[in-house]
């Protein structure tokens, strides 16, 4: 059957189980635009290309699924870029698709045309400009193949006008078998028999081991494997940032969050293991430290499906190219059971010793906010934070039991996600309610997306902790540039409450400690989206932290305490 070009790549989306787009019309991508509404395909029209991007991002995040972006070309295009890399940092699979200028005119600085194939190179895993209308078939494929395989992110495929109305011959059941990106076909590592039998060697020699899991145990379905290993070879379990969820964070064997806003017992643990076997991690420089002086005791095993993570920042002993559930499997069947009752008696000493903890005043404290979050929801919600200081608090005082529970900005550190990534969340997995925890800095950054959130009375539950101030980088002003406080102070912040309102959505402003539980439930009740705005104590840190460029050792415990890990 003959085909138009928009038609065509809204048949393969559907065949290759793209099952929504999030995205604005605009000139250059009018035609394609008029398929979706003629094909009915599923579809939530946005107020900014960068809201459409993160939405996409966290319905894949809590899904597994692949979502699309359509924009237009030129800023249209152009603002999607943070969002891309955003998604090219923490692994998250989107399929943008950009409308382009007519073909004869690229390269004319016509209207609206900007080389959106130069600018998302950096910062996606492959893209494509499309001049032939008989290429899109095999370009959708690829471009699905490419974004949900082996490490998955974002791709682009810059969609012409002209090409959008072209017409050619299509036939669904016809094979595109010429690879048509620089990303060879992924076939999945086997694990290194030598370097599972070194890796089981070593655990037979350990006293003190520790794992560390990654979102490489979310993303790779690998987390009843985690739990099944830990438990049975009884070793302590630290997840990053984007590996909350991956182990269940009520078991007595989590020790939470490492490095720079960690707990200081999983620091501890970092500091005196004698094994560290790092489970889809990066090894990122905020759960390091100062890479000379991290787990300097150790024997580190690195197990990844990026053969670029291994050895990046961290010299690894054993590092292993492989599937993540592949290699757990296979320890789960060959790895012995040993006793470690010494070890996890000292890790559960420290955890009595250096709790988390923050002093009350009778202002609303921000770490009670989350722990009310916590309690109303009874830690079965799908919890997104922004940015900033309450990402750090969010992430060390709830506790994810599920994989795809919690979805935060982590590589980029995206002021601006939290909302637009809590609608996605809530369209990926509308069976989940949906809890927001933002600051007023980073809420402010996306603020306009609440009209989506309205429109399509998308319930997602909004709680800004609201300190009139970019709270993080005041943390870091107060420590270390001798509270010179530059540029940070909101003295106008809005009222958010109000601003909610006039986007149709119910807004609380809360400023009494005692309305915090009370205006939480009556959230919780509410059949669509909520803005609480909680005006917390504005001079709150975040503790413990480990200084820039300082080792874990050095992990600064607050002003309750005098004492540093050294």
């Amino acid at each position: 059957m003959e085909l138009s070009g928009s038609q065509i790549v809204i048949e393969e989306l559907k065949a290759n189980g793209v099952e929504i787009a999030f995205g604005i019309p605009g000139g250059a991508i009018m035609p394609f635009y008029d398929e979706i509404m003629k094909s009915e395909f599923p579809h939530i029209l946005t107020r900014h290309e960068q809201g459409a991007t993160h939405m996409a991002d966290g319905y894949a995040r809590v899904s597994g699924k692949v979502a699309a972006v359509i924009t237009t070309s030129g800023p249209g295009a152009t603002n999607t870029i943070t969002g891309l890399c955003n998604a090219q940092m923490d692994s998250s699979p989107i399929v943008a698709i950009t409308g382009q200028v007519a073909t004869p005119t690229i390269g004319t600085d016509a209207f609206q045309e900007a080389d959106t194939y130069g600018c998302s190179i950096p910062v996606t895993k492959h893209n494509w400009l499309v001049k032939d209308v008989r290429e899109l078939q095999g370009v959708v494929r690829e471009a699905v193949r490419v974004a949900t395989t082996g490490r998955p992110g974002p791709v682009v495929i810059d969609f012409p006008k002209d090409v959008q109305v072209a017409m050619t011959e299509y036939n669904p059941l016809e094979k595109t078998e010429t690879a048509l990106s620089a990303e060879p076909v992924f076939r999945i590592p086997e694990p290194d028999t030598k370097a599972i039998e070194r890796l089981l060697e070593e655990l037979e020699r350990s006293e003190k081991p520790v794992i560390i899991a990654g979102a490489g145990i979310i993303k790779g379905g690998a987390a009843a494997e985690l739990a099944e290993f830990a438990r049975s070879a009884e070793i302590p379990v630290i997840n990053t940032l984007l590996g909350m969820g991956g182990f269940p964070g009520s078991d007595p064997l989590f020790l939470g969050m490492p490095g720079m806003h960690g707990t200081a017992y999983a620091n501890m643990a970092l500091c005196e293991c004698d094994l560290l076997i790092n489970l889809g991690g990066r090894f990122d420089d905020r759960v390091t430290g100062k890479v000379a002086e991290f787990a300097p005791g150790a024997t580190i095993v690195h197990v990844d499906i990026d053969a670029a993570e291994l050895g990046k920042r961290v010299e690894t002993d054993i590092p292993i190219l492989a599937d993540v559930r592949d290699v757990l499997a296979l320890l789960n069947t060959q790895a012995r059971k040993k006793d470690r009752q010494a070890w996890l008696g000292k890790v559960e000493a420290w955890k009595r010793d250096y709790p988390l903890q923050y002093d009350w005043d009778g202002s609303i404290k921000p770490q009670y906010v989350i722990e009310q979050i916590q309690e109303v929801s009874e830690g079965e919600g799908t919890y997104i934070s922004g940015v900033g200081q309450h990402q750090m608090w969010a992430a060390q005082y709830l506790r994810f039991n599920e994989p795809n529970s919690w979805v935060s900005s982590g590589g980029l550190g995206t002021m601006g996600f939290g909302l637009p990534a809590s609608i996605g969340a809530k369209v990926g997995r509308p069976d989940r309610e949906v809890w927001l925890i933002d600051g007023d800095g980073s809420f402010s950054m996306s603020l306009v997306e609440l009209a989506t959130a309205a429109t399509y009375n998308i319930p997602v539950k909004i709680a800004i902790l609201n300190n009139n101030y970019l709270g993080m980088v005041r943390q870091w002003q107060e420590l270390f540039f001798e509270k010179r406080y530059s540029h940070v102070h909101f003295p106008k912040s809005p009222d958010f409450a109000k601003i909610a309102e006039g986007y149709g959505v119910r807004g609380f402003d809360v400023k009494d400690v005692d309305q915090v539980r009370s205006t939480l439930e009556q959230a919780a009740e509410i059949d669509g989206p909520v803005v609480m705005n909680f005006h917390v104590n504005q001079e709150e840190n975040v503790w413990p932290m480990v200084p820039s460029g300082a080792g874990n050792h050095e992990m600064q415990l607050g002003p309750q305490s005098t004492e540093k890990l050294t």
